[in-house]
Formats: C-alpha cells, sequence, structure tokens
C-alpha cells in the first residue's frame, strides 16, 4: 500500500522530524572541520547571510529579534494552554500531533541558529586566526600588563568629561559603529559588513538575568541594555557587534571589543574598553596571587574605583533568582556549543591580550 503524505498528516509530521534531524546531524560533523567551517562558512556563506540581513535590519530603528522572540513566547504560551486543555478533554491524538509540531519548530530553530550565525562557533580560534596561540604567562607577566591597563583606565577616565557621560544612547551607539568601520578599514581581521547595534526591548528581563546584551542570531542584530551604567554601554556594544563580525566565543567577542575601543579617538568608548580589561585582569589576577592584587587595587584611582561601584550596585539592584537560572541555562548552551569553560570563557579573553602583549601589541597601545 502506498501512503500519500498528503492525507496522513503523522507521516508527514514524522518525515519532517527526520529530515530535520538528519540536516542538524550533518551540519553537527562540520564542528569537527573547523578550517571547512572557515573557508566555507565563516568566509563564504556567512559573509553572504551579513550581506543581506545586516542592511535590511538595520532600516528598522527597533529590534525586529525581539519582537519575534515576544511573539514566539506568546504563541507559545497560547499553544500550551492549548495543549493542557486537549490533554484535559482527552484528546491524545490531536495532543500527539502538537507535540510532533513543537519538535519541529525546535528543531528548525536549531537549524537556523547554525546557518545564520551558530557554525562561528565552530571555525579555527581567534588565537589561530590572530597568531596568538602562545597563551603561557607569569604571574609576573600579568602584573605588569594589569598594571599597564589600570594606568590606562585611569588616564582615560579623567579624559572622560561630565558630557562625555551624559551622551544619548544613540550617540554611543554611532561612535561604537563609526569605531568597528574604521578597524575594519584597516584589518582583515576585524572585517564587518554594515554593523549596528540598536537597543533591546527586552531590557527590563536582561536587567533581572543579569545581562548587559545579546546577540540575536536569526536576525543578525546586536542589542544592548541601554539602562546599565553609560560608561559600560560602548563597550558591550563594541563587544555585541564583534559577534556580527563572526566572532563566536564570548572571550573572542571580548577581546575584539576591547581591540575596537582602544583603536577608538572617543574618551567614553576608550574608558569602556580599559575599564572592563582591567576588571577582567583583576579577577584573574586575584585567584593567582591576593597580595599582589590587593597592591595594585590601590593604584585604581578614585573615579574608577567609584564606577566599578556604581557598576556593582547597578546588578545588584536586580539580583535574584531569575539570574541564577539563567545563568545556569547560558553557561550550559556556552558548553555546547565549543566552549567548555562556560561562563568562564568571558575570562579567557586575559589570554588573548597576553598573547598579544607577547607581540608587543598590547605596551604600544597603553600609553
Amino acid at each position: 500500500m502506498r501512503y500519500n503524505l498528503r492525507e496522513k498528516p503523522l507521516l508527514k509530521k514524522i518525515a519532517v522530524i527526520l529530515l530535520l534531524a538528519l540536516a542538524i546531524f550533518i551540519l553537527m560533523q562540520l564542528a569537527d572541520h573547523p578550517a571547512w567551517v572557515e573557508r566555507y562558512y565563516s568566509e563564504g556563506f556567512y559573509i553572504f547571510i551579513c550581506r543581506v540581513l545586516h542592511p535590511v535590519f538595520n532600516l528598522f530603528p527597533f529590534s525586529v529579534g525581539d519582537v519575534i522572540y515576544i511573539a514566539i513566547i506568546v504563541y507559545l504560551i497560547y499553544k500550551t494552554i492549548s495543549f493542557f486543555k486537549v490533554l484535559f478533554q482527552k484528546q491524545l491524538k490531536k495532543a500527539g500531533m502538537m507535540l510532533l509540531g513543537l519538535i519541529i519548530g525546535v528543531q528548525a530553530g536549531i537549524l537556523a541558529f547554525y546557518l545564520f550565525w551558530g557554525m562561528n562557533y565552530f571555525r579555527p580560534s581567534a588565537a589561530e586566526r590572530l597568531n596568538l596561540r602562545d597563551t603561557s604567562f607569569t604571574t609576573a607577566d600579568l602584573c605588569a600588563v594589569t598594571r599597564l591597563l589600570i594606568d590606562s583606565a585611569n588616564v582615560a577616565r579623567a579624559r572622560v568629561t561630565t558630557a562625555d557621560l551624559a551622551q544619548s544612547n544613540s550617540t554611543i551607539y554611532q561612535t561604537a559603529e563609526r569605531a568597528l568601520k574604521s578597524l575594519s578599514a584597516g584589518s582583515v581581521s576585524f572585517r564587518t559588513w554594515h554593523p549596528g547595534v540598536k537597543p533591546s526591548m527586552l531590557t527590563f528581563l536582561l536587567n533581572f538575568m543579569g545581562t548587559s546584551g545579546y546577540y540575536n542570531p536569526f536576525t543578525s542584530e546586536a542589542q544592548i541594555n541601554y539602562q546599565m551604567p553609560v560608561f559600560n554601554r560602548p563597550f558591550v556594544a563594541c563587544h555585541e557587534m564583534s559577534h556580527q563580525m563572526g566572532y563566536g566565543a564570548e572571550d573572542e567577542a571580548d577581546f575584539a571589543g576591547f581591540v575596537v575601543a582602544i583603536h577608538s579617538n572617543d574618551r567614553l568608548l576608550r574608558y569602556s574598553g580599559y575599564h572592563l580589561a582591567v576588571s577582567e585582569f583583576m579577577y584573574s589576577l586575584g585567584r593567582r596571587d591576593t597580595v599582589a592584587y590587593k597592591a595594585l587595587k590601590a593604584t585604581i584611582s578614585k573615579d574608577v574605583r567609584h564606577d566599578y561601584a556604581i557598576e556593582h550596585n547597578y546588578w545588584l539592584s536586580y539580583e535574584n533568582k531569575l539570574n541564577a537560572i539563567s545563568s545556569i541555562f547560558y553557561d550550559s548552551f556556552l558548553k555546547a556549543n565549543n566552549q567548555p569553560k562556560g561562563l568562564e570563557t568571558y575570562n579567557r579573553m586575559v589570554l588573548l591580550v597576553m598573547a598579544q602583549e607577547r607581540k608587543n601589541w598590547v605596551s604600544s597601545l597603553v600609553h
């Protein structure tokens, strides 16, 4: 007997599930071939995605990705209510079909994620692409670079004016975009295609999740928390747009954002980059040598310390169980996508900066 899939919705859904599962399986096999991913995806198909999606979504002053996420959440709530209603009415066949539909939706989302951006997780690391493989360093090396970064943060903060701190979000975004384009023009490693950053409509939720921004892989939009302290926003804008450049891992996006920031002539953006770097380096130093940590902490200027206090108190005011739950979820997400250190991956930016120091790069920039 021959089956007509149009007349057999159950068979049709099962067939779609199997096809999507096969497509995802094939993509995951490519994860073990970073050179292939780099050549054909990151330097090929992904660039096409950028050239198409970035100009289109940049036309919208709001985050289209946020709208899509909100619509999906509303739809899932509606379908969940419908599912339990059907289940209560003991319409098991219909409930089963709804579950199969959910599986298809999840599979389609996973496939779209990797096709539109996620495969960048599996390209060769930034350390390889930027020839920063030598990430070994001594505690003395770490102290020396941390001291340079603190000095740079102190100087940069002293140059920041009241007018700089009163900049509008749109000005901050435009400055970050210009800085990214400027670096892109002279560096193949930091190429970008129509970069853009937007305020997230979900900022109220990002606050409670302890999140400063996020990148939407489906629409290629970089969004930031527009309410966090003003001195944090410029760097976060650069970090999220670094994901647009194809820097997948969080430590790589931090490093790329830092490079963009300190190459800028904008006072607030430069300070924002050094502000983040000092925080990351002091965290690493504190885990290695508490005596050196305390000694260097005393050299941080009063204004910079005050900014760290503002930042700490801001996030502390939103701290709750949702933050802990989201951290566990995101930690698992990072580990599943070629970042085995999970949330600790953010702090691994230090390794890249130290490797660059070996090439006498940081030393020439921090003065």
